[in-house]
């Protein structure tokens, strides 16, 4: 295939030119590089390389002007607003930074395409005085204000570009206005220099008037590069500007026009894949590559064009091994690497400024890749003992002497992170520098390869430097959150540069970054509406008809613009690629792009169409099931000696691997600090203050008075027992109150409900609380010491009965303590489970101490406190229309002989670890 730059070469050594004598202006200076490799191939002898820059170096030249970023342009923009603004009226830099990037757009666009600027600003101003809603005589302040702003666009802008013109520096539409006062000049000075300009769509007015001059006082010549296909369409938007040269130029009235090509409808096979997903699209990308390789190895003159440039790390991670030679144009984001999120941290707990950190921030920052090394101390990891401590003791904010209470080794550090930057900019770059200088000193003590962390390091140590020269040249950053706005800024722009071939192999790129290049075999990803083309946007002060009165570019022009490069790329490949997400976005919609209805509609290829369903696997998942080795049989007969709990039998019944994870492996639940106090720990503050206030009682019968008098101690003794399970979590407000509110609540109803059960003439007399028991089995069935153990809440004499009560904070009602079938007791766990447990504490307490007349058994539900005690009931005991709930020696062996079989299934090495769905 012959390129675009290798067939201008071709032409301009056939007709003579000396090639070491040309100026090339290219649009970008990628394409320079491959010029240079062109000529190679042109030129059979040795030459001086010909001058070759990119029109925006160009232009430099020109105006004699250098350009500078756009945060220091910001800067200087703010240095004019200052010296124009009264200070009672000014925004502070950070508010300011959030309009004049816009504004500094329309003054580049205004430059760039030469409008007078007094005419546009005096339009606007008027526009603004229409469109205002006031109608008053007299105006409001903010009203005034609201006109003030745009009265003044062309103060600022007068001032402002005067200003950076004294320094010799500028944006580019400046330097390009400065060009065209400059280019009489440079003709004259430069009389025997010839330029070709190459590869040129889309002109700026001011680009326009350098060419056509140069091309009048015939020191230039122009190469278009656009097919007959669409410049003789007169509606394809690939030739929208090619049109606009040709017919406007009057150079071309008296010349030729170079070029009108016919690549664009020679053979091609053009394929349209839909995709779900970005994923899937770099998958995809993945597998063409492969396939393309069989026949091609080196991928020689093969491009893969992202639409969307946030595919990168996707596409790379999908390349085949296969592939050696690789050059990526495009950079590596440095706000995607995870340095990036150590600082994004740090501004983020720095920019609140309340000297009190949430826990879970505290926790991101110690556990970091980069910064828990630095905690290691004589081989302990101190950074994990923090968290720890944290967890323990509830802590949900933090202070720094809370932080530095559990780590008595790394205050200097500590202090560097979380505190010492007291909202100066200078000295939370200061303290940026410092642990920057701590991970690099950290990363080349370690003997392994960090070359790429050392690497990450040096770049942020770069952006830094920027942040602090710019502060030190202009004082406009006075508090973290400016600084931190201008560090997202710099941080969106920097990349980490890939090294690879230029000019070999694979080539990855953005769509921009493909001008003037031509590929055999093109990959094109994101073709959609909202990417290829943008769509419609307007991040502009600049209303759209004033855009068109001043013909400065609409998102007409734009769509035009991502048109031509489209095609394009098209013209000479061969093999094309074009991908597209199916799937609906909620910001670019899952539409196609119409570039591949254009192309389908156009009917001058035959496109193939085809929609990829990624192929799923159906994953059979079964239930899990383990194998009771004798290692586990072991295990078994120490947890059976030392006693099975009621909860871990139930637990056993509920699913028989929960059990094994948790009794077996010593699998817990992750810990977390509580922000709101939890069920359980509720639960447990409930149980533990009923205990405190009814234990003066045990052996006694209780007394109306007695009662009473109990409830002054709730409100102290529940407070306490918060402290003490809560820690240092807060209870004074949002929805910890509520929840300290509702236990004290439910321990006063029940002392009220004891109190209406005595008026009523009933006895209650305490007998225990909270009685630990154990006792061993008699399971002839198993050859060693089988145990259950077990708390009982509450056991006392009701009228002389019995009773065993079970405390529950969530709600259980009076169906979830009676049963039908013995057998169902072992089997069921959401139905019996509370059933199971408060027998399982009779049949302890019967077999420790046994009981010489029938008892009740039964759970107590403060969130049902209504129903009363909830006894444990067989059904089939009803007579006479009542209940029976009396616990007879009969009811016990009957369930005995459950709790033996669910024991002797739990040890028996027979019968698996069979997972239940839960």
């Amino acid at each position: 295939m012959k390129s675009f730059i290798f067939d201008v070469l071709y032409d301009l050594n056939n007709r003579g030119k000396d090639l070491s004598k040309l100026t090339f202006v290219l649009p970008s200076k990628r394409a320079g590089l491959f010029l240079k490799q062109e000529l190679s191939n042109v030129v059979n002898k040795t030459i001086f390389s010909p001058t070759i820059v990119s029109i925006e170096e160009f232009v430099e030249e020109l105006a004699q002007l250098k350009t500078i970023s756009n945060t220091e342009l910001l800067f200087e923009f703010y240095n004019s607003y200052v010296q124009l603004t009264k200070k009672d009226e000014r925004d502070t830099f950070e508010g300011f930074s959030k309009w004049a990037q816009i504004l500094l757009q329309d003054f580049n666009e205004i430059d760039r395409y030469l409008i007078s600027q007094s005419n546009i600003f005096e339009y606007l101003s008027a526009i603004k005085e229409l469109e205002h809603w006031s109608l008053e005589e007299h105006k409001t302040k903010v009203v005034k204000d609201y006109l003030k702003f745009w009265d003044k666009l062309k103060i600022y802008y007068k001032h402002y570009t005067e200003s950076l013109l004294s320094k010799k520096i500028g944006y580019q539409g400046l330097i390009y206005r400065e060009a065209i006062e400059n280019i009489q000049s440079y003709i004259n000075s430069k009389q025997g220099t010839y330029h070709i300009f190459l590869g040129f769509n889309a002109l700026n007015t001011a680009e326009e008037t350098i060419i056509q001059e140069l091309l009048q006082n015939e020191m230039a010549e122009t190469f278009w590069d656009v097919d007959k296909a669409f410049l003789n369409n007169p509606i394809h938007d690939a030739a929208l500007f090619t049109r606009q040269h040709r017919k406007s130029w009057k150079y071309f009235r008296d010349n030729p026009f170079n070029w009108l090509t016919s690549n664009y409808t020679s053979p091609k096979e053009i394929t349209v894949l839909g995709i779900p997903k970005n994923i899937g699209q770099a998958k995809t990308i993945g597998t063409l590559l492969k396939s393309i390789s069989k026949h091609n190895p080196s991928l020689e003159s093969t491009a893969v064009v992202l639409g969307d440039e946030d595919l990168l790390i996707p596409v790379l991670n999908s390349i085949p091994k296969s592939v050696d030679s690789l050059n990526i144009t495009m950079g590596f984001p440095l706000n995607s690497i995870p340095l990036a999120s150590l600082f994004e941290l740090l501004f983020t707990i720095q920019k609140k400024g309340t000297g009190n950190y949430y826990h879970k921030e505290v926790i991101s920052i110690l556990s970091h890749q980069f910064i828990k090394p630095l905690f290691l101390f004589e081989a302990i990891d101190t950074a994990s003992t923090i968290i720890e401590n944290i967890q323990k003791n509830n802590l949900v904010y933090l202070s720094i002497s809370d932080i530095k209470k559990h780590n008595k080794t790394h205050h200097e550090l500590i202090d560097l992170l979380f505190s010492n930057w007291n909202d100066d900019a200078q000295k939370a770059i200061s303290n940026c520098f410092k642990i920057i200088s701590k991970l690099k000193d950290n990363l080349s003590e370690e003997k392994d390869s960090n070359t790429l962390s050392l690497e990450y390091l040096f770049r942020f140590n770069t952006l830094f430097n920027e942040l602090f020269r710019l502060n030190e040249g202009f004082s406009h950053i006075n508090d973290i959150s400016a600084l931190y706005g201008i560090y997202k800024e710099l941080l969106s722009s920097e990349t980490l540069d890939f090294q690879g071939e230029p000019l070999l192999g694979l080539q990855i790129m953005g769509m921009l970054e493909s001008r003037v290049l031509d590929f055999e075999t093109v990959i094109i990803s994101s073709v959609n509406e909202g990417i290829l083309p943008s769509g419609k946007s307007n991040n502009s002060f600049i209303p759209f008809d004033v855009k068109i009165e001043n013909d400065l570019p609409t998102y007409k022009e734009k769509d035009a613009v991502y048109t031509y490069h489209f095609y394009r790329l098209l013209q000479r490949a061969k093999n094309i690629y074009i991908l597209y997400n199916t799937e609906a976005d909620t910001l670019t919609g899952g539409e196609k792009s119409r570039f591949i209805n254009q192309l389908e509609l156009e009917g001058i290829h035959d496109i193939k169409h085809k929609i990829i369903t990624p192929k799923v696997p159906g994953l059979k998942v079964g239930l899990k099931s383990l194998k009771k080795t004798e290692s586990v049989i072991e295990q078994l007969k120490a947890i059976a000696k030392k006693g099975f709990s009621p909860s871990s039998i139930t637990n056993y019944i509920r699913n028989p691997m929960d059990f094994y994870y948790q009794r077996l492996l010593n699998i817990k639940d992750i810990e977390d600090v509580e922000e709101t106090v939890a069920a359980n720990t509720m639960g447990t503050v409930v149980h533990n203050t009923l205990e405190k206030l009814y234990t003066p009682y045990i052996g006694s019968f209780l007394s109306i008075e007695g009662l009473k008098a109990m409830k002054a101690e709730i409100d102290a003794t529940t407070t306490y027992f918060f402290n003490k399970e809560y820690k240092d979590g807060d209870m004074t407000k949002g929805k910890n109150l509520i929840v300290f509110e509702i236990a004290k609540r439910y321990v006063l109803n029940f002392i009220n409900l004891e109190i209406d059960d005595l008026k009523q003439g009933n006895t209650i007399k305490i007998v225990a609380l909270e009685e630990e028991n154990k006792i061993t089995l008699p399971i002839s069935e198993l050859d060693f010491e089988v145990s259950i153990k077990g708390t009982v809440d509450r056991i006392d004499e009701y009228n002389g009965i019995t009773r065993i009560i079970d405390y529950k904070t969530g709600k259980v009602s009076q169906n979830q303590v009676e049963i039908v079938d013995w057998k169902d007791i072992a089997t069921d766990y959401k139905k019996y489970s509370k059933s199971f447990q408060v027998l399982t504490y009779a049949y302890m307490l019967n077999y420790s101490k046994p009981q010489n007349s029938p008892m009740e058994a039964g759970v107590v539900s403060f969130k049902n406190l209504s129903s009363g005690f909830l006894k444990f009931m067989k059904k089939e005991q009803v007579r006479g229309g009542k209940k029976n709930s009396l616990i007879t020696q009969d009811t016990l062996d009957s369930f005995y002989e459950e709790l033996k079989k669910v024991i002797i299934e739990i040890c028996n090495p027979d019968i698996d670890f069979i997972e239940k769905e839960v």
